[in-house]
């Protein structure tokens, strides 16, 4: 008759046998998943033993040749070209401000910090290098003998000969 329960079927109405035969059905399908997935991913720790002690590589060498080298995108930032070994950079410190400030590049001979880093969110210019831009290594890298990760082909395109085109 319409409208009325089948009998057998009340046990199956409730919320916890709703909630049993719904993660059955999960783990099922999941197990029978996990048989055929394909391995797409590849194991981050390589070939050695999860919980193995692996030697790390060794560090890449600095260049300090003080030859400041083309960027390779436009807003790039200026790649530190000499040794930062033992810089300190605290709250109260930053080694490379004794060069770089305004006041210090005649003497130093080193580049004097973008305008841009005295500058703060609203483009106000400070008297001081902006708290925001403190902190030097945030975007600059110091220049080392380290081999890209992966293949690049890009060429900058003040390099590329313009009769080639």
């Amino acid at each position: 008759m319409r409208g009325q329960d089948h009998p057998g079927l009340k046990r199956f109405r409730s919320p916890v046998a709703g909630a049993l035969l719904g993660g059955l059905l999960v783990f099922v399908c999941g197990a029978i998943y996990a048989q055929n997935a394909p391995q797409i991913v590849p194991r981050v720790t390589g070939a050695a033993a999860p919980m193995g002690d692996v030697p790390a590589p060794p560090l890449a060498r600095p260049i300090t040749d003080d030859k400041r080298l083309m960027r390779n995108y436009p807003e790039q930032p200026p790649i530190i070209p000499h040794s930062i070994d033992n810089y300190q950079l605290t709250l109260k410190t930053n080694r490379c401000l004794d060069c770089h400030r305004r006041q210090f590049t005649e003497g130093s001979g080193a580049p004097m910090i973008s305008v841009t880093h005295f500058m703060d969110r609203d483009g106000q210019v400070l008297a001081d290098v902006t708290p925001r831009r403190y902190f030097c290594t945030a975007c600059h890298v110091q220049q080392n003998d380290a081999q890209p990760l992966v293949p690049s082909t890009f060429k900058d395109m003040l390099l590329v000969d313009p009769e080639k085109k």
